[in-house]
């Protein structure tokens, strides 16, 4: 962004990288991905690079209001800088954040998640899948993240995207409003549960194997590492693939 700042220039849309899209191996496949896909349908961005902080999503959700004000600040001063008008992400912590609560702090911005982001490009035709895709009649089960779905009501954008591939799209029992957390929300992704019968992400796990489906798809990264260890703890990664849908669509254009 400073670059194409100091250039004169102002891109179509900041995509905002995130934490986990940063620094874990494997949420970086997913930001690649993402990317994939913006340079073929040749969409103007640009990232923060090294300016980009946490937006404090954890910090606040572990009760450290003070360390993520000191986060969001930082964060807003430096996109009130640039003049940022419109910001898409693939992590749905740092959509919820940016969009619900840094306009109270100064930062109002139009916050977009990449499934929502997606579904726009299939709708005005800018992504063209391949005829007979890679997961083509594939049964694919979908994993609502919490702070997609019930912080922030986005049920149908994503599932539209998996359609688009067509592909067998299986729900699990519970799903939508009535889907069940990975169990990573609310900073607790960063400690141990608190004893009980079995781990959130392997009761999760159990209602996606219970589909049949070969594919989980997920849209979060903390949602797709829970996902992955559940199928690991199930001894069943040789025969199912959690996959992030850009990863999905990256792979069918």
């Amino acid at each position: 962004m400073s670059e194409m700042s100091a250039a004169g220039n102002s891109p179509e849309v900041l995509f905002w990288v995130g934490c986990a899209g940063s620094f874990d191996q494997r949420a970086q496949k997913i930001t690649k991905a993402f990317v994939t896909i913006l340079d073929k349908v040749k969409i103007s961005y640009a990232i923060l690079g090294k300016e980009e902080m946490c937006t404090g999503d954890p910090a606040r959700r572990a009760g450290n209001e003070f360390m993520f004000q000191m986060m969001a600040y930082q964060n807003i001063q430096i996109l009130n800088g640039y003049g940022i008008k419109k910001i898409v992400t693939a992590c749905p912590h740092c959509f919820n954040t940016l969009k619900n609560e840094y306009p109270e702090l100064g930062g109002t911005y139009e916050v977009i998640h990449h499934t929502t982001f997606l579904q726009q490009l299939i709708d005005e035709g800018r992504i063209i899948m391949k005829e007979g895709g890679d997961f083509k009649g594939k049964k694919i089960t979908y994993h609502d993240s919490c702070y997609l779905g019930r912080s922030n009501n986005i049920y149908e954008a994503p599932r539209k995207v998996l359609e688009a591939m067509d592909v067998e799209l299986v729900e699990m029992k519970r799903c939508k409003s009535n889907g069940l957390c990975c169990g990573a929300g609310g900073a607790q992704m960063f400690k141990e549960e608190e004893k009980g019968d079995i781990r959130i992400n392997q009761e999760r796990t159990k209602d996606a194997l219970e589909t049949g489906a070969t594919i989980i798809a997920s849209a979060c990264p903390f949602c797709n590492t829970m996902m992955t260890d559940g199928v690991k703890n199930s001894n069943k990664e040789d025969d199912i693939k959690v996959l992030d849908i850009a990863e999905l669509i990256a792979a069918s254009i």
